[in-house]
């Protein structure tokens, strides 16, 4: 398998289907990316590991990650290995013992599992041409500039302490995704 690495670039809203989102796969030598659409709760686990938020109970994911250290298992590698009718097949490399087995996964939650465990995602050469989108640099500068995002409402007028309770609030309640955007504000205004 000719493998190219990707790093994973984020996540948007799906602007084809309602409810999901795309995951969004970049080329680590090159500017093709990948778009991958995914469920909201996969989204959601793959958010929750980008933003460094930790809940207060393990999710399914983080479930996995014990229960594979305490059997001594450590998953290497994440491959996506085939794209058949716009859906992405991919696997585990697991080493267990100096031994080595592969293990069929969705993408999705490979991806989760391959943030969880730091390890690096490939894809072949095929894969890459086929569903591989290239970002045109050649647009005016304009358009170019990322587009600011919205600030939740309402958080304009409270403090950094008030923000970090809001999010620490959010996490115990599970509530992940207000959790980020409350961040994301602080992020914000710590980058001023």
């Amino acid at each position: 398998m000719n493998k190219i690495r990707l790093n994973v670039l984020g996540l948007s809203y799906s602007q084809t289907q309602t409810g999901a989102y795309a995951l969004v796969l970049s080329e680590d030598t090159g500017d093709r990316r990948i778009p991958i659409i995914i469920g909201g709760f996969e989204a959601q686990a793959i958010a929750i590991e980008l933003e460094g938020l930790k809940p207060p109970r393990p999710l399914t994911h983080d479930l996995f990650v014990t229960m594979a250290k305490n059997a001594g298992m450590n998953i290497k590698e994440v491959n996506i290995i085939r794209l058949e009718e716009g859906v992405f097949y991919s696997e585990l490399v697991v080493e267990k013992d100096g031994k080595f087995s592969s293990m069929d996964a969705r993408t999705s939650d490979a991806v989760a599992l391959a943030l969880r465990f730091k390890c690096p995602i490939f894809t072949t050469s095929d894969i890459i041409e086929k569903a591989g989108i290239v970002m045109d640099y050649n647009q005016p500068e304009a358009e170019k500039k990322p587009k600011l995002q919205k600030k939740p409402i309402g958080y304009e007028a409270k403090s950094t302490e008030d923000l970090n309770k809001l999010m620490e609030e959010a996490i115990e309640k599970e509530n992940y995704e207000l959790a980020s955007k409350i961040k994301k504000e602080i992020e914000r205004r710590n980058s001023m």
